[in-house]
């Protein structure tokens, strides 16, 4: 946040709200969020289901129209664009998700595919989309006699590379990355998110990777997002984040990881968190968090938390967030840490 670098994309006081059942109401699946991410960065989002990660995600890319708010690519507003400008812009920001099955078309071809973007736009001759979308899947590593076959053919790694290699056609700055591995099998998991690495080294790729697993967004992101029912509460480079949580819902998440060592071995204690995540459409006042926070008071249901920063380059949400901070700093001295 107090980099002078121009983000690639800029979210400002982002909400996002959908008519629910109850007559009247309203669902706030984002309340008030505000990132940036930078060129060449890998932005991880994490949270529980219902947090408004693939909101957000959706958002981004103009899959879903916020309610209130800004989306900046470049600093250029996408609602300013007249429909043909946004037709050419929107080429540049682009999304994977999680099931490539529901992606592709089981009664195309994989070439036909990955060529289906270029179609759309009018990219080129035929021969020009065809030539692309060669070169595409080989990028993603796979062979070129897979462009004759159809999905069922193909295993869950291979259709997710060809899913990837469909988004490369479009050439695109940013790609928001929901859920992208939670498919696969853990033996190809790393295979993916390292293709997505070289990508990146390759062609100065940007990302928005939402995931709910903590060890892998650790693995590859440079800042981290921490969201919890439709706003920010904590935001960091990844280190700081997974190291010195300051946010008593990002330590909750870190305390569920899965750690192997025997129990005697572990130094923390795992924090358990009771109840279910808040309705949306019925929020607690407040920390939205406070209903399942060991630390809540008086001041958490009187008034939401201000968004600040408590150390450098990190970000919180909480009105004890410099007590906990401090604490932390004192419990490292005493053991000599």
């Amino acid at each position: 946040m107090s980099e002078a670098r121009t983000p690639t994309l800029s979210v400002r006081d982002l909400r996002v709200e959908f008519p629910a059942a109850e007559r009247g109401a309203t669902v706030k699946a984002v309340d008030g969020v505000s990132f940036d991410i930078f060129k060449g960065e890998t932005f991880g989002l994490i949270g529980e289901s219902g947090s408004g990660k693939t909101t957000i995600g959706r958002a981004v890319v103009h899959l879903v129209e916020p309610t209130d708010g800004a989306i900046l690519h470049d600093g250029i507003d996408a609602a300013t664009l007249s429909a043909r400008d946004f037709r050419t812009a929107r080429r540049a920001w682009q999304i994977v998700f999680q099931d490539p099955n529901a992606a592709l078309d089981p009664r195309s071809t994989i070439l036909t595919s990955v060529m289906e973007p270029l179609e759309i736009a009018g990219v080129g001759a035929r021969e020009e989309r065809r030539s692309a979308a060669q070169q595409a899947l080989a990028r993603v590593g796979l062979p070129a006699e897979i462009g004759a076959r159809y999905p069922h053919q193909l295993s869950g790694g291979q259709k997710q590379r060809v899913v990837i290699a469909r988004t490369l056609t479009m050439k695109p700055e940013l790609i928001v990355c929901d859920e992208v591995v939670a498919a696969l099998d853990m033996s190809i998991r790393g295979d993916v998110l390292n293709l997505f690495a070289e990508l990146q080294r390759e062609l100065g790729l940007t990302y928005l990777f939402i995931t709910h697993d903590l060890s892998v967004v650790s693995h590859i992101s440079d800042r981290i997002a921490v969201a919890y029912l439709g706003r920010l509460v904590e935001l960091g480079p990844a280190e700081a984040v997974t190291e010195a949580a300051i946010h008593p819902y990002t330590r909750a998440l870190l305390s569920a990881e899965p750690t192997p060592l025997p129990a005697h071995m572990r130094k923390a204690e795992r924090i358990l968190l009771e109840g279910e995540i808040p309705s949306p459409i019925h929020p607690p006042s407040g920390c939205h968090f406070r209903t399942r926070c060991a630390h809540a008071a008086d001041i958490c249901a009187a008034r939401a938390p201000d968004w600040r920063e408590i150390a450098r380059d990190h970000w919180a949400a909480c009105h004890f967030a410099e007590q906990f901070v401090a604490e932390e700093r004192s419990a490292d001295t005493k053991t000599g840490a």
